[in-house]
């Protein structure tokens, strides 16, 4: 049965969505899946399902790499915070060339990039030349790749469905990371245990040419801005694109407001994670495996969460969802930092998970819908700066947890979290309104 296009009542149709048999019918008629029906979506959709599989099954594979080579944890820290210096530095210069420049080839030449990089590191494990200087350099080059795919992937988002979906196809890209963070480190962990670190290391690089593979027939209209042409991008100097950015993302109220409230939660509530080995081995006494389930219960959380905002769209009040759901997100912490009770823990991560999305994805949401088609690749650049918050704040939690202890740390982190929504809520009245 031949499956009809939903309306969108916009004036202009967004090109290269055309219907699709292939599909289940009644996947279609669920309102979670809607942004389905469009195929510029779901080639981005499909591509990065298989980015976030090969990101997550990195976190596994490059850290017991790393471990097996050096034998020392001080390491694994090092080369994930070597991993963060390219969003520092360069989310800016890459936001802008999102911009100015072809998203698409920017999008494939890095995951290329990406693939070519994991490939290298299976043959250099499987000729026995892999060297810790191996780990290090890929991990930072990665670091850059990722650092210019971002911006121009999720501004293609924007582009390939109407506005009124844009929620819609967020919260099913949040489905797709939270499902990935589920499952990819548990296949990495199978891999390394019944093949070895190279395999991981190969199942990585076809992800990425898997994704590649999907991105290859997305249209040209994606390619560049909506409604910019090429003469009026090469007019403005790049640094001069930067800093026009920057005032766009500042002067723009609801966007302001919205990376405020992004921003307070990355560095007041996000990082209690850090903590979590603590509660584990010395609070809650469940070891390795307690950990785990711990964070399987936040993942099932998110999911249940991506899955509402997914179904529910763009009738919600963002706005109020966004404040409200990252000041519980801060409560829910500071109950489960005074839980001495493993089974009330783990039912406590899985309301942290489900208030856990309206920090990230629900502002996401809102970033690209109210920022103009011209300049979503430079505000989604400094959107992902908000990972270096994220660093900071969990710095300043392990600092406080060598003082205070970790469940008091914790606690007081969560708390100011709760209140800064609250104070936004009061002093930003444009952050309450946003719909």
């Amino acid at each position: 049965m031949r499956i009809s296009s939903p309306s969108t009542g916009e004036p202009k149709p967004v090109q290269g969505n055309e219907q699709r048999r292939g599909f289940p019918e009644a996947l279609f008629r669920l309102r979670t899946f809607e942004s389905l029906h469009y195929r510029d979506f779901r080639l981005l959709w499909v591509g990065q399902g298989c980015l976030s599989l090969g990101t997550w099954m990195d976190q596994v594979a490059r850290s017991w790499l790393l471990y097996q080579l050096t034998d020392s944890p001080l390491q694994l820290g090092l080369v994930r915070g070597l991993q963060a210096i390219p969003l520092l530095l360069l989310s800016p210069v890459a936001g802008t060339a999102a911009d100015r420049y072809d998203r698409k080839l920017q999008v494939i030449v890095a995951q290329v990039l990406d693939g070519l990089m994991y490939a290298a590191l299976a043959v250099l494990i499987v000729t026995d030349q892999i060297d810790p200087w191996h780990v290090y350099a890929t991990a930072f080059a990665r670091g850059v790749v990722e650092t210019f795919q971002q911006p121009a992937r999720l501004a293609m988002v924007a582009d390939a469905v109407p506005p009124n979906h844009l929620t819609n196809a967020i919260g099913l890209s949040s489905i797709l990371f939270n499902l990935s963070r589920s499952i990819g480190p548990a296949i990495a962990g199978v891999l390394i245990a019944l093949v070895g670190t190279a395999a991981a290391f190969g199942v990585q690089a076809l992800l990425y040419l898997f994704a590649t593979a999907w991105t290859v027939p997305l249209p040209a209209a994606l390619r560049f801005p909506a409604g910019t042409s090429s003469a009026h991008r090469a007019r403005a100097s790049f640094t001069r694109s930067i800093v026009e950015g920057w005032r766009e993302s500042w002067t723009n109220q609801t966007v302001r407001a919205s990376m405020l409230i992004a921003a307070s939660a990355s560095l007041l509530i996000i990082p209690f994670t850090t903590l979590l080995p603590v509660y584990a081995r010395d609070i809650l006494q469940v070891g390795a495996t307690g950990q785990g389930s711990l964070l399987t219960a936040m993942g099932v959380g998110a999911l249940c969460s991506a899955v509402l905002i997914a179904t529910l769209g763009d009738q919600l009040p963002r706005g109020l969802l966004m404040l409200g759901g990252v000041a519980l997100y801060g409560l829910s912490v500071v109950a489960f930092a005074a839980s001495p009770w493993f089974p009330l823990s783990v039912g406590l991560m899985g309301i942290v998970g489900l208030f856990h999305v309206s920090s990230h994805a629900l502002v996401q949401t809102v970033v690209q819908t109210y920022t103009p088609a011209e300049f979503r690749g430079r505000t989604m650049g400094l959107f992902q700066q908000i990972h270096v918050i994220l660093m900071i704040g969990s710095l300043a939690l392990g600092g406080l947890a060598s003082l205070w202890g970790a469940q008091w740390a914790m606690a007081a982190m969560a708390a100011a979290g709760a209140l800064a929504a609250i104070t936004i809520f009061a002093a930003v009245p444009v952050a309450r309104s946003i719909r």
